[in-house]
């Protein structure tokens, strides 16, 4: 396993430790109920040092990242931050991740740079597809061993963070980044980015900054009650959001389409892309299938791979996300059902073992802040 720059931070903080994503990681400290509830309430700050970051640097830097991603990245100026994918040939996601749109400053001049966030567990296969797909002239750093990223998050993060910095916080929009100066560490990117839904900030620093800035954001959040918290906290938080997890939710065979991110699919944008025409002709036939939320009837917490049936117990679909809600205290989940159950209000059923346990088709997200 691979440490992170804080992962002797989690042993000496006494976290529970395991293997993700080849990385020695957190998934707990104190428990995910009190972890979750510390960030919704207050702020919690998390690892992430094991995301990938690539650099997409050159003249023709918008053109490779463009030819790469489902969303359009045309449209994001110098400090914006936009959600993407990249979709692969067959009508799936290679991966989901962040696109940075850098300032000038950060690129020679006539050049354009970009910072694509990638996932742990993609970062080899992000960097083949994306090198394969760059016929440009631009240049793809990969800069995920030298750089650490930590995530404060929850509704006292930016009072935190304040006393760290002379970077008005309250001046950087929901994905949006400045570059400045924080406890003393230089050129970190501060973005107003997360996973958790409770706002907050995600710090990408060198790899040498990043245990001393955990130790002060962890003192300057000592007012605020601030908890570091895990990947298992990681993951109830973003489910109540209904964020997508990729290898769960969204992967290799599922299409943005199905998976709800429409949004992110840009098929007017004026540049081609991986699966673009699957996805055009998808939009124009129908989806055969669509992610969907749902809330148990009953105090079950669905699995990932549970199979879900209609009334007459036939096979609609398959569990994607399941959890307890700490903050609903009611059994949740995300599932693809074929068309005709998708509807909100619609009953669904969960294979446990023999039983069929009753659940409903509901909005997402499940939780509104």
């Amino acid at each position: 396993m691979k440490p992170t720059p804080l992962t002797q931070k989690h042993i000496d903080l006494g976290a529970k430790m395991a293997e993700f994503a080849g990385y020695n990681m957190p998934i707990s400290y104190s428990g995910i109920i009190e972890e979750h509830q510390g960030v919704r309430k207050r702020v919690g700050v998390f690892d992430v040092s094991h995301m990938g970051e690539f650099i997409v640097k050159g003249k023709q830097a918008l053109d490779l990242v463009q030819a790469i991603s489902s969303n359009d990245a045309s449209k994001l100026n110098p400090g914006d931050a936009q959600y993407s994918c990249l979709p692969n040939d067959k009508g799936g996601i290679v991966d989901d991740m962040l696109v940075y749109r850098l300032f000038d400053d950060m690129c020679a001049e006539g050049e354009q740079a970009f910072m694509l966030v990638v996932n742990a567990s993609n970062i080899e296969k992000d960097w083949n597809w994306i090198s394969a797909l760059n016929t440009f002239d631009t240049r793809l750093i990969n800069i995920s061993d030298e750089t650490g990223l930590i995530a404060v998050q929850g509704p006292k993060a930016e009072a935190a963070l304040q006393k760290l910095t002379d970077v008005d916080l309250s001046k950087i929009a929901y994905y949006h980044f400045a570059k400045g100066t924080i406890a003393g560490a230089e050129n970190v990117i501060l973005s107003a980015t997360g996973y958790t839904g409770s706002g907050g900030f995600e710090l990408y620093c060198r790899q040498d900054q990043t245990a001393d800035l955990w130790d002060a954001v962890m003192r300057a959040g000592a007012e605020f009650d601030i908890i570091p918290a895990g990947l298992g906290a990681r993951d109830t938080l973003r489910l109540e959001m209904g964020y997508c997890l990729y290898g769960n939710d969204i992967d290799d065979t599922t299409s943005p389409l199905e998976a709800g991110l429409g949004w992110i699919t840009k098929l007017k944008k004026n540049a081609n892309f991986p699966s673009k025409s699957i996805f055009e002709q998808q939009k124009k036939d129908g989806l055969m299938k669509h992610l969907v939320g749902f809330t148990m009837t009953e105090r079950r917490v669905p699995r990932h791979g549970y199979q879900v049936c209609d009334a007459d117990g036939l096979t609609i679909g398959e569990v994607t996300s399941g959890t307890q809600s700490p903050s609903l205290d009611q059994p949740i989940g995300m599932a693809y059902v074929s068309k005709g159950h998708t509807a909100i209000g619609s009953k669904i059923y969960i294979k446990v073992g023999s039983k069929q346990l009753e659940a409903e088709v509901t909005s997402l997200p499940f939780l509104t802040i």
